[in-house]
This record gives structure tokens, sequence and C-alpha cells, in this order.
């Protein structure tokens, strides 16, 4: 989450690319038909308990701003037009804490987590100050994350897990690793109104009656450790709970991170104070499992900063109904608020996320609305696993087509979306998921 106000880019009537972006989309297809045609070796056993998997997304985003390759505003991971592109090839690495053959996990545990990740996502995802002298261009290496977890039984009448390193933020609807996520590109909450990494140590106590409590500390948001590591000298740290019912059919996810998210004058355009005034980030998040069919997720978010004076707040429904294992298909519906103008903002450089969030001076304009905006966004996404459709056995099993549509407008007088109120886009996406 990072941000920036500054002055919009004007708006240029240009023809959109379709012929391209069909002709990419066609490409992606091809591609994964031609893997279906290979009869490659399997890969050598992981060690018992170790699982190696991978996961492969490349994508195409059309837009009718006009705008020769974007950006497409209110996106970041697809805030590119008419280009093909690696957002993501991830490898990990992994062991589960729980216990393998321990009735309800009732013995100790220890596990880990390595994940890697190279593409155009990792320029929103990055740690600073890892890998700093590689994020030049649009495909960037990342760590996603480096862990170890410990699984504690008999505490407080439940057990306690405990993970200590770098891992993805547990906060949110959607993920980093885009498998885990219904639609190709993600929602505002997820771009600009929550965390996505953190440094530090998390831990979660189950109790009975499905009630799980949440507590940590970390260095901030999409931060590691350091004088470059983090963006000021404080520590933040998170709070909250969970519930799931007896056949896990519902479940819910309430959590706060709380601390100083500002840079602080060590930067060139660092904040007074900034190692004492907290950002306060809430989200919640209510799944519900309506049928076999039918899942329902909604999310709340709230944001305030109390440095700059800023807060955002917003809602999303989603809504996916599996049709049969080939096919899926996903609504979306948003609304999100940036009172002041100060979350939502569109990056032109390929290090000017990371620079922003640093206190640096970024390599180009950072867009934003310019005043305080309310933004709706509708999408509309379908997900094809071609495997189970066509009888394709040599596809890996997971390996899935995304087509999906999607429409933002801002409801007040701010016209970010390249002069106009409104944009619309469609998008590709290709998933190849390995090992496992």
């Amino acid at each position: 989450m990072s941000h920036s106000i500054q002055s919009t880019i004007p708006r240029r009537r240009t023809t959109l690319r379709i012929a391209s972006a069909t002709a990419a989309c066609a490409l992606m297809l091809g591609a994964g038909a031609a893997r279906a045609d290979e009869d490659a070796a399997a890969p050598p056993a992981a060690p018992a308990g170790i699982t190696v998997s991978g996961l492969v997304e490349a994508g195409i985003t059309a837009a009718d701003h006009g705008l020769d390759r974007g950006p497409n505003y209110g996106h970041l991971f697809t805030d590119r037009t008419d280009q093909l592109v690696l957002n993501q090839a991830v490898a990990t690495i992994a062991k589960d804490a729980a216990p393998q053959n321990a009735q309800d996990g009732d013995d100790f545990g220890w596990g880990f987590k390595l994940q890697g990740m190279y593409g155009t996502d990792a320029r929103y995802t990055h740690f600073l100050g890892e890998l700093d002298r590689t994020i030049g261009e649009r495909t960037q290496l990342d760590i996603v994350e480096a862990n170890v977890a410990f699984h504690v039984p008999d505490i407080a009448g439940g057990s306690l897990d405990l993970k200590v390193g770098q891992y993805a933020s547990p906060l949110g609807a959607e993920t980093i690793v885009a498998s885990s996520n219904p639609l190709y590109s993600h929602s505002y909450i997820f771009n600009f109104g929550l965390p996505f990494k953190h440094t530090g140590a998390l831990a979660t106590l189950h109790l009975s009656g499905g009630i799980d409590l949440y507590g940590g500390v970390d260095s901030g948001v999409n931060t590691s450790l350091g004088r470059d590591g983090d963006n000021n000298d404080a520590w933040s740290g998170i709070f909250g709970f969970g519930y799931a019912n007896a056949d896990s059919t519902v479940t819910l996810v309430a959590l706060t991170h709380v601390g100083p998210e500002n840079a602080s004058t060590k930067a060139p355009l660092g904040l007074a104070r900034a190692n004492d005034e907290a950002r306060w980030i809430n989200d919640a998040v209510l799944t519900v499992k309506a049928s076999d069919a039918l899942t329902l997720i909604t999310e709340l978010n709230y944001v305030r900063d109390d440095l700059v004076k800023a807060e955002a707040f917003g809602a999303a429904q989603y809504a996916t109904w599996k049709y049969s294992d080939a096919v899926s298909l996903t609504l979306r519906t948003e609304l999100f608020r940036d009172v002041q103008g100060f979350y939502v903002s569109a990056y032109q450089g390929n290090q000017d996320y990371v620079l922003a969030e640093a206190g640096q001076p970024t390599r180009a304009p950072v867009l934003s609305a310019g005043q305080g905006a309310t933004y709706m966004a509708l999408t509309a996404g379908v997900t094809w696993k071609p495997a189970s459709a066509l009888g394709w056995d040599a596809l890996p099993d997971g390996f899935a087509l995304r087509p999906e549509v999607r429409y933002d407008r801002s409801l007040g007088n701010a016209r970010p979306f390249a002069g106009d109120q409104g944009q619309t886009t469609f998008g590709l996406d290709m998933l190849i998921p390995f090992g496992g």
C-alpha cells in the first residue's frame, strides 16, 4: 500500500489494440495445448513431508481509455495495456508444521516455507531492503515468504501455530499467489487498503468452538529489517480473531494491523514524527459456502493514517458459482472511498511503487485523482479448466484460462481514468501449476 497525490495525465484518444490482444490470448491458449502434447519425465520426489510446487501466470489486459500501454488506473498488478506479461512464476518449497501422522495435530511439529517469485507482480510485492538492485526492469525477482513454523499442542485447551520470518499478510480476501484468487485483476481493497507482506512473528491460538486468536509483531507493511529494510524505526503488530463453524461452511476472519508506516526523515521525502503516528488497517472477511456450487465472500475494510490524517474504507462482495469441474463463474462488486485521495494511485515507473514506500523521489509522476474519490468496480470472470473439459490428461491439474471484463467508475467529480470518470478493461490470464 503506497500513495502520492499528484496530477492526472491527459486523455489521449487512440484506437484499442484488440487485434494484438486477441492474438496474444490465442498464443496463450496454443501454448497450453502444446503442453498437452509433451511427455516430460516426472521430477524426483521430495523428501517425506516436504513439498515442491510452482505456478506460472501470464496474462494480458486491454482497455478503452486509449492510452498506449496504460496505466490502467485503479489496477496495480494488471496496470499495463495491450501487453502480454509474465505476471508471476512462483516456486515453493515447504513443510507443514502440523504433524503428518498425529491424530488431531496433538503432537509438536515444525515446518518451513520458502517461496520466490519472478514476474511483473513483483513490482508491488517487493520487500524494502531486499533485492533492491534487481528492480529496474518490469519483470522482477521477489521473496514472497521465508519463514519457519511451529505447531504446539495443549495450549489453553487448544493448540498454537507460530510463524517466524517473512510471510504474506493474513489480512484480506485475496492473495499474492494467483491460484488462490477467483479473478485475474485485484480489488481496490487488496491494491490500496491492505499490506502485502510482513517480517516478524505471527501466532494463531486455536481454541474450542472454532475460535482462533491472532497476535503478532512485525517491522511494518512490505518491510524487512535494517536501515534500508524499513522506511522508519518503529515496529507494528497484528491482532484479531477468526471463527469457523463445525463443517467450515461459514468462516470469519477479522484482523487489524497497526503501526507507523510512513517514511521517516531518514529518507529524502520522509515526514517528521513518522515513528510516532500509526496507520490502522482493519479488515474482515466472511466466507459462506451456501451450497456445493455457490460460495459467497464479503469483505469490509477501513484504513486510517494518524500522521497524514487520511482515511479510506470499502466493501467488496464476491459470488462464485461452480458450474462443473471445468467451469466456474465469479462476480465481484466493490465500493471503495478514498476520502482525501491519499491511497489510490497509479505508478508509471517500474521502481516507483517501491520508491514511494521508501520515501524516495519516484522516476515518473505518481498519478492520483487529486482529490477525494469514491470508486465503484464491477468484475465478471470465468475460470475454464480445459483438462477437465476436454480430457487433456497431459495438462497439469489446475491448468486454467480466466477471461474477465471489468468496469471502474468514479462516482463523484474526480476523473482519474485518463481524464474520464470511467474505464472498461478486458483481461485474460493463464495459470500453469506444477508439483505439489
